[in-house]
């Protein structure tokens, strides 16, 4: 606007001396020389007053544009050096060539530059080094910045963030958690009380909770004889977490006092804002931690991962077979309302997933149905390819073993498929097979884990049971009696059953010996299990040179490592963790060795201190309390060795 109106000022001055000077031409042009003089002697006193006004507007103007270049300099560098906005200038070796004073403050020193950044803070050179340019939230003391990179012109910018992530976690930390909260195998054990020992060990159990709750800022309400709801917020969680969830060993020390030795399983839900999908969180983290064999605790997140604690015990074997004839009769339906039945058990089968296979295969045929093992002949191990030689002796058993193609080529939407001895999809011998099955079962013995096959019409997990062999045997019982097991499949099923449990010496519980029974009943015929296990002279040789290499871990912790130009089958390595597990001081073991899929395996055992199952789960692999492996993909069993013994370290200072 200023501008508009100057040029307005300079037009008219110009205007009036123009028509000034032509009337002061016109009449001396006229001879009139009086009248033209007094128009020539105005026009020449406008041309002064212009020229003096011109002057000094030009001369004003100069003087206000300095003064604004210098307010604005000055502005510009009060800016860069008072803003709350940490400046950092960086040279090509990572040195500070230039901060400003904001900077200097966040680092409490008078002036950075000439500092190495990585002396400075670690975190920092972590944002340097990503790259790239971009953004990131460190921790300097007790105050939050984030931090923005250009990489182009190597500065810094770090803008205070303290008070946006102090509201950020208390708003976190006041979310609502909800949690279930069961008495493990309350009814079984409390049948056999009179009025007044149950009503005290439900006071017991009650006190112990709510007293648990109280300490923890946790509402806890009883909402049935075995069955708690507790509601609380993340603040209270985590503090839960820093104490492992204490309330497993106390409940568990104090009801062993009274000869009960009830345990608890917690179910938790977090992460949503929602508390219909907390509740189906809980829920489902609970059924999570029963499939696992109770005594723990799972955390289930909203975008689904999950946390566990406890599992420091075995799973209690259930004095009663009530479930399992529940489970068999309610399978007898699926079988008879099927067409064909397709049993499939883990990659690289042992003797538990075929025995358990061909016994399921024998259940379809006492419902007159056909049944079908799948199985993939090249990735047989010892053992298993003599018990298919013995099995091509029986034609008619030996046509029901079939190739995945085949099995793909004969489904249809009534077929039904039943996988033993996994749970989890990846490690099925075909997933084509799972996938394409309207109907879907399983029957296993491993603690559940995350990855789960889904849509399933019936589950059947018992992680007491010493095999899914010992789980099918029962299952047999009470099926239809218009069939006897033939010799050789009692066989499979004893040898399954044989090699789980290390001939009878590790998970086995009564039911385990009644099951093998029941199999010595129907012909099983021991010695031509001790033929089909035997080893040759080659194997004992590779596993004494695997037992070679071993190191040993305080607190008697033992590896062992193949060689990486080699190939290892399963079997040979589960042998050689469960050798090493008989040694003097080991109380866990671990073989880590090349397979023939190119992935690394690990096998773990131990003696029960310490919870293999959890460490190879944070490797992607799962298993039990005493026996648990994964497979890896990386490049060398160095690199296998090392993920290992940083989760080593992670569970010992986590107190596990």
């Amino acid at each position: 606007m200023n501008t508009f109106f100057r040029k307005r000022a300079i037009r008219f001055p110009l205007l009036g001396l123009s028509l000034l000077g032509i009337i002061a031409a016109v009449l001396l042009f006229l001879n009139n020389f009086w009248l033209g003089l007094i128009f020539s002697t105005l026009f020449l006193i406008m041309i002064g007053l212009a020229w003096k006004t011109e002057d000094e507007t030009y001369f004003s103007t100069e003087k206000h544009i300095e003064t604004l270049s210098h307010r604005v300099k000055k502005v510009g560098e009060e800016a860069l050096l008072e803003l709350p906005i940490g400046i950092v200038l960086l040279n090509d070796e990572q040195n500070i060539e230039w901060a400003n004073a904001f900077a200097a403050k966040i680092f409490e020193r008078e002036t950075l530059i000439g500092q190495s950044l990585i002396e400075l803070s670690e975190a920092l050179q972590a944002v340097v080094q990503s790259d790239q340019s971009g953004e990131m939230l460190i921790e300097v003391e007790e105050f939050s910045y984030k931090v923005f990179f250009n990489k182009e012109e190597k500065l810094l910018y770090l803008f205070d963030m303290t008070e946006t992530v102090a509201i950020e976690n208390l708003y976190h930390a006041d979310k609502t958690v909800l949690g279930i909260i069961l008495v493990d195998n309350y009814d079984e054990l409390s049948q056999g009380m009179n009025d007044q020992t149950r009503s005290q060990l439900n006071s017991l159990v009650t006190s112990l909770v709510t007293k648990w709750g109280n300490e923890n800022d946790v509402y806890v309400k009883r909402i049935n004889t075995d069955r708690f709801l507790a509601v609380f917020n993340e603040a209270s969680l985590a503090q839960i977490e820093r104490e492992r969830f204490s309330i497993l060993d106390d409940i568990r020390e104090a009801t062993m006092e009274q000869s009960t030795g009830l345990t608890l399983s917690i179910g938790v839900g977090v992460g949503s804002t929602l508390l219909t999908e907390l509740g189906e969180l809980a829920q489902s983290s609970l059924d999570l931690v029963l499939g696992r064999g109770g005594d723990q605790v799972a955390i289930k997140q909203a975008d689904g991962k999950v946390r566990f604690y406890g599992g420091k015990t075995n799973p209690a074997e259930k004095r009663t077979r009530v479930r399992a004839r529940v489970i068999s009769h309610a399978l007898r339906d699926l079988i008879q309302d099927s067409d064909k039945v397709f049993i499939m058990g883990h990659k690289m089968p042992d003797m538990d997933a075929i025995g358990a296979a061909i016994g399921v295969r024998k259940m379809a045929r006492m419902n007159n149905i056909e049944g079908y093992v799948v199985l993939k002949y090249n990735e047989l191990d010892n053992s298993v390819s003599k018990l298919m030689e013995e099995i091509q002796q029986d034609e008619e058993l030996y046509e029901q073993f079939i190739e995945p193609e085949e099995a793909l080529g004969m489904m249809t939407e009534q077929s039904l498929v039943i996988v033993v001895d996994t749970h989890k999809p990846s490690l099925v011998i075909d997933e084509r097979v799972v996938e394409k099955a309207e109907k879907v079962v399983v029957i296993d013995h491993h603690r559940r884990g995350e990855e789960f096959i889904k849509n399933t019409m019936l589950v059947y997990m018992e992680p007491y049971a010493s095999s899914t062999a010992e789980l099918v045997t029962e299952l047999l019982e009470y099926q239809p009696k218009t069939e006897k097991l033939t010799m050789l499949e009692s066989t499979a099923l004893l040898a399954g059953i044989i090699v789980d449990t290390k001939s009878f010496t590790l998970r086995t519980g009564s039911r385990t010996f009644e099951a093998a029974s029941f199999l010595r009943t129907n012909r099983a015929d021991t010695v031509l299990v001790q033929r089909l296990l035997k080893e040759d002279i080659a194997t004992y040789v590779e596993r004494a040179k695997l037992i070679e290499t071993v190191e040993i871990l305080d607190p008697g912790i033992a590896i062992a490592k193949g060689k990486n130009e080699e190939i290892y089958g399963p079997v040979l390595i589960a042998q050689t963790a469960d050798i090493l597990l008989t040694m003097e001081g080991i109380a866990a073991s671990f073989v880590i060795a090349p397979r023939a899929d190119g992935k690394i395996g690990i096998s773990a055992r131990s003696l029960g201190e310490l919870n293999v199952q959890v460490v190879m789960e944070e490797l992607g692999g799962g298993g039990h309390l005493t026996n648990a492996a994964c497979q890896l993909e990386v490049d060398s069993v160095e690199k296998a060795s090392e993920l290992l013994k940083d989760v080593l370290n992670q569970e010992e200072e986590r107190g596990n």
